[in-house]
């Protein structure tokens, strides 16, 4: 029996993998820092080992799966390049495991790990299905036909699948560290599109994705009348969302979602269509999508005194306003207030005036110091720079985050892709 050791366990993709594998019953161990990580948490429940790196963790009949992060001198992977074990790349390996099954990349520039778990459940109401999501939960079936998974655009690392079909929620420009602008992103995305092998279903609303080319049929979704899959007759309430599907202007059925905003009607119109297409029954879709909980940071509340707290993983423009959006539809009464971490120095940069734009939708904004990687420049830039163009912006450090609780009856949402949660945990032990 091989043993699969992962070198990077921790890794949001990589833990997914591990857990995938070790579901459905391979042998399954990886090592990493010893720094605590958001992602131990399941594998630690499922009773994978997580050992600290050492050359002496590789041992001969093991196959290494190595994570993006690690290069070829690391001690581990060079160990089992000396004693002539197989070393495969994260990406490589997922693009060789998701050929066994009927494979569905999930991708976008926003919206990717919301509609992958959103898809997996719906699925799994169905056939078995094995699913992989950026958050760093992985599931897997012995007898899985279906694999979803989330395919990210960043460094073109989806360029190394080629799955069945594809769900292309939305294109935008971001990571500006990587990406040049629009015209480069939509490049990674048309290439990504001539490697699917049925079917790409994109939201016919982003302009963007009208312009997809492939070599397998592009149906469109959205709210608008020439999309193949079209929402109509949407009713929003503080209990979630109803709306129609027509499929080419011709009534399918009626819907109903436990989600608020524009965007999760979306997502839930692309696991329709993605199902429709595989003549997955509409009572099981409907049942099912009324059941999904959520994925991890994607709109995860509690109530705590007279304040509900949301934690979100928005860290671009566009996903701001879709948290702020869906906050009032779920809480039509309540101030609405942001927390707001940016992620990293050149997103912030070129993203200025973008961000003060979708913060203003709030009532009130708080601000956290930057959140940078060690790659970058900070250049002169600093949050102050982004709070004097939002109108009574305050700066929030660990230390006064006590001055949140003025807010009575008020939605908090700490938004972010840092390390925001560190404020949200400072101002949870002053209550």
């Amino acid at each position: 029996m091989t043993i699969y050791h992962f070198v990077g366990i921790k890794g949001s993709g990589m833990s997914a993998l591990a857990q995938v594998l070790h579901d459905m019953n391979y042998e399954v161990q990886g090592s990493d820092y010893e720094k605590r990580f958001f992602t131990q948490l399941a594998l630690e429940q499922s009773g994978i080992k997580i050992l600290p790196f050492q050359k002496e963790n590789i041992k001969p009949g093991m196959t290494i799966i190595a994570g993006n992060a690690y290069p070829d001198t690391h001690e581990e992977i060079e160990e089992a390049m000396n004693l002539g074990l197989p070393v495969i790349r994260y990406h490589r390996f997922l693009g060789d495991f998701m050929k066994d099954f009927t494979s569905v990349a999930v991708t976008g520039a926003h919206g990717k790990t919301s509609t992958t778990g959103l898809l997996a459940h719906v699925m799994k109401g169905a056939k078995p299905t094995s699913f992989l999501i950026g958050d760093g939960t992985g599931s897997g079936d012995e007898n899985a036909e279906y694999f979803a998974f989330e395919a990210c655009e960043y460094r073109r690392h989806f360029l190394s699948y080629f799955p069945d079909y594809a769900i292309m929620t939305n294109i935008d420009f971001d990571h500006p560290d990587y990406f040049a602008n629009i015209e480069d992103v939509f490049s990674a995305f048309q290439e990504m599109a001539w490697q699917v092998n049925k079917g790409i279903f994109a939201c016919g609303d982003d302009e963007q994705l009208q312009r997809i080319q492939a070599k397998v049929p592009v149906l469109f979704y959205g709210f608008g009348e020439e999309n193949d899959f079209q929402a109509r007759n949407i009713v929003k309430s503080t209990e979630g969302t109803t709306f129609d599907v027509f499929v080419r202007n011709t009534f399918y059925e009626t819907f109903s979602i436990p989600a608020f905003g524009d965007h999760n009607i979306l997502n839930s119109l692309a696991v329709i269509a993605l199902c429709h297409y595989e003549e997955i029954d509409s009572e099981i879709v409907q049942s099912y999508l009324k059941t999904f909980s959520g994925v991890k940071r994607r709109f995860t509340e509690k109530k705590i005194g007279s304040q509900i707290i949301i934690d979100d993983y928005a860290h671009h423009p566009t996903e701001i306003k879709a948290t702020v959006d869906a906050a009032r539809q779920k809480y039509p009464n309540r101030e609405i207030i942001c927390v707001f971490q940016p992620h990293t120095f050149t997103r912030t940069q070129a993203f200025l005036e973008d961000f003060a734009e979708s913060l203003n939708l709030a009532d009130h904004v708080y601000l956290c110091e930057i959140f940078g990687s060690a790659r970058e420049n900070h250049g002169k830039l600093s949050i102050e720079d982004l709070k004097e163009k939002i109108p009574g912006a305050n700066i929030l450090t660990e230390d006064n985050t006590a001055i949140l609780k003025e807010h009575e009856n008020s939605v908090l949402i700490f938004m972010g892709a840092g390390d925001i949660q560190k404020f949200q945990e400072a101002y949870e032990n002053q209550l």
